[in-house]
């Protein structure tokens, strides 16, 4: 600390080197500047040495002033009441005396709702709310700069180092301004930050079943996670998760039940605090349209990892018909010629119809019931008419005119007894259906069309007696018999017919003859 003396010479020093300057005097002026200085540090030397220890940092100085109160505003601390000084900040200093301070150490305490500040020497958390008349309960949470810790743990060590020189020589002093009166707070230990979080008597009704527990956590949802407590989005908190817990609150948990619902195809699994089947699928968003349902039914009670299955129920008409074939009719016309037809009337097909419902369940098909039966449309014959009108005419033959009553277009074929299908040692070799011998003149007929032993006569053949049979002679068909040895022509063609007179008994006559073969 400068005196007043000393600042007077200090000044004045400075006005001698400005006025030198001023004349061009410069040596002068660094001699004077030599002489100032030699002059402080003879002041510093002078004074009486002190050690100063704050908070356990030591200072080495020395100084003019004789009691501590002097001293210590010199060194720029501004002590509190708190603060311990020894000596008496009143006494006395002799040389080389050692003077301690101990400053009390900041906190800063929120509690019960309020925020009180403090300087304590107490090294315990305990000591310290005893201290601010704080008291607490087991179940209080006290958390010192951020993290919780036992009512009896001891405070942070001090962790700073003050931002000052251990040693203050006198240089130091003489050539610094005074430190300001707020650095008592450099030096001071780091303020502690004392967080007291009160437990509260809360009941809980967990599904029907109650208990009392202590916490300390300032909302229902905390309090609850801090139990251990599993939640689920089904479950029902009353009141909030959110609400702010006060001294015997009561809290109820509705819990949600395990159900899974089977649906389309896919399962879906979900938590609920509906009571029935019903209530859970709608809660789903799943409705039962029509005819579905479930199972089990939508009035039933649930219990907890039940399983809804949802029946989709479809129904659908089928329609089917039956075809009931028209029958021919042939009407004999005696003024109609011979092998001429007409119809009559086309014949229509009739159609019986039935109606069944099919049910479907989930897609499978469940039942099919016949609901009705009916007759959509009635058969109606096919009505042919068909001429039985004979009329003789004559046909021109090699052997002269021959009167014939029919005339039939039929394919032609050859045949010999060599064809016939019997080896020659055979003892009906060479007999025909009618006994007759096998040869030229005999031919072959179905006897449905051309009675056996009607005259014939075929172009380029001659005339014939159907005679025989054959069991590829079918229908309009005529084999044509050669003699054994002689060549059979190579013969397969639609020859006409001619059967001669005498015109058989109508009894006898086949009005409608078959249609094939074929051309």
């Amino acid at each position: 600390m400068l005196t007043f003396q000393l600042k007077s010479c200090l000044q004045h020093t400075v006005n001698l080197i400005r006025q030198q300057r001023l004349s061009g005097r410069l040596g002068r002026s660094l001699g004077l500047i030599g002489l100032f200085l030699a002059l402080i540090a003879g002041y510093v030397l002078s004074g009486m040495p002190v050690t100063l220890v704050i908070n356990h940092q030591t200072y080495q100085l020395r100084t003019h002033r004789s009691a501590v109160e002097g001293i210590l505003s010199e060194f720029g601390l501004v002590l509190a009441a708190e603060d311990i000084v020894e000596p008496p900040a009143a006494g006395r200093v002799a040389r080389h005396q050692v003077i301690t301070v101990k400053l009390a150490r900041p906190v800063l305490i929120e509690a019960d709702g309020r925020t009180v500040q403090l300087l304590t020497h107490q090294q315990t958390v305990a000591e310290v709310l005893a201290e601010a008349g704080i008291r607490t309960n087991t179940h209080d949470e006290l958390l010192v700069n951020g993290v919780a810790v036992p009512g009896d743990s001891r405070l942070p060590a001090v962790s700073n180092v003050p931002p000052l020189e251990q040693k203050l020589n006198a240089a130091s002093i003489l050539l610094t301004r005074r430190t300001p009166a707020g650095a008592v707070s450099l030096t001071r230990p780091t303020p502690v930050q004392l967080i007291l979080h009160r437990a509260v008597p809360v009941t809980l009704n967990d599904g029907g079943l109650s208990s009392t527990f202590h916490t300390n956590r300032p909302t229902v949802g905390e309090a609850l996670l801090a139990q251990g407590l599993t939640l689920y989005l089904g479950d029902k908190v009353m009141p909030g998760l959110g609400t702010q817990l006060t001294p015997g609150m009561r809290i109820y948990i509705q819990r949600s039940l395990s159900v899974a619902i089977t649906v389309d195809g896919r399962t879906i699994k979900t938590r609920t605090r509906r009571p029935t089947a019903g209530e859970v699928l709608a809660q789903e968003g799943i409705a039962l349209m029509g005819q579905d349902f479930s199972r089990p039914p939508a009035d039933t009670p649930i219990t907890a990892n039940d399983t809804i299955q949802v029946v989709r129920v479809r129904e659908r008409l089928e329609i089917e018909q039956e075809l009931i074939p028209f029958e021919t009719k042939w009407l004999p016309d005696e003024e109609m010629p011979l092998d001429q037809q007409e119809v009559r009337q086309p014949g229509n097909t009739g159609v019986i119809k039935t109606r069944t419902r099919v049910r479907y369940e989930n897609g499978q098909e469940l039942t099919r019931e016949l609901e009705d039966e009916w007759l959509d449309q009635e058969p109606s014959d096919r009505l042919i008419a068909y001429g039985t009108q004979i009329t003789i005419r004559t046909v021109e033959t090699e052997a002269g005119p021959l009167e014939y009553w029919r005339k039939i277009s039929m394919l032609a074929t050859p045949y010999s007894a060599a064809t016939s299908g019997k080896d020659p040692d055979h003892p009906r070799y060479g007999i025909t259906r009618s006994g007759l011998q096998a040869g030229y003149g005999i031919v072959a007929v179905d006897p449905k069309v051309i009675p056996l032993m009607t005259e014939l006569y075929i172009p380029g053949y001659g005339q014939g007696l159907a005679g025989d049979t054959g069991g590829l002679i079918i229908g309009k068909h005529i084999d044509l018999g050669f003699d054994v040895g002689q060549p059979l022509p190579d013969l397969y063609e639609w020859r006409d017919v001619y059967v001669l007179t005498p015109v058989p008994p109508a009894d006898k006559i086949r009005y409608v003859l078959p249609n094939w073969p074929q051309r």
